[in-house]
């Protein structure tokens, strides 16, 4: 499930935040150590909101423990579009289901509850597992900023990757076709 972020979400983000196996697929917010006072700042900004960015923890359904996250920010309301990060917190819980269930989430939200017309994000090349994930729930790549992230001893490409409202919309009619529903 998505839910709202809560104050005791601190703890589970605090054990991920600083896990290098973890943080290295993620955005260079995570490059430097990230203090308790970092998580607090944003957790406290999670919390109360803000008109570029919006969040929601990625739940576990029956007793709501944080997983994960997954966040909307650079949110364009005019022109009905917005980037997204994910991030599933524990490595034991990764390649289990949880980021494609919440990515599906998500986008039934941003195009059928807010009336979004475009979600983008951006990947590591390196990142096949999430690569993989994000083809799976319908989004296409756009392009590539060839050799525009250093990581490991070399330069990266970063994938950008989009997913469109009719996009979504056949892509959602494609699967329900295939489970003969």
């Amino acid at each position: 499930m998505l839910r709202e972020y809560r104050a005791d979400d601190f703890a589970a983000m605090r054990r991920w935040v600083n896990d290098p196996e973890i943080v290295n697929q993620l955005s260079d917010i995570f490059l430097y150590p990230h203090t308790e006072s970092s998580t607090e700042s944003f957790l406290k900004g999670q919390i109360e909101g803000g008109s570029d960015h919006k969040g929601f923890v990625i739940a576990d359904s029956q007793t709501e423990a944080y997983i994960g996250q997954i966040d909307l920010f650079r949110i364009d309301w005019k022109n009905r579009r917005a980037e997204l990060g994910i991030v599933i917190g524990a490595k034991e819980l990764q390649g289990k289901g949880y980021g494609s269930e919440a990515l599906q989430l998500l986008q039934d939200f941003v195009f059928n509850r807010i009336n979004f017309n475009r979600l983008q994000l951006e990947v590591y090349d390196y990142n096949e597992q999430a690569y993989a994930c994000y083809r799976k729930v319908g989004f296409k790549e756009e392009g590539r900023l060839r050799q525009a992230y250093f990581n490991g001893g070399r330069y990266c490409d970063i994938i950008v990757m989009s997913l469109l409202r009719e996009e979504y919309v056949n892509h959602l009619h494609a699967v329900q076709a295939e489970a003969g529903e």
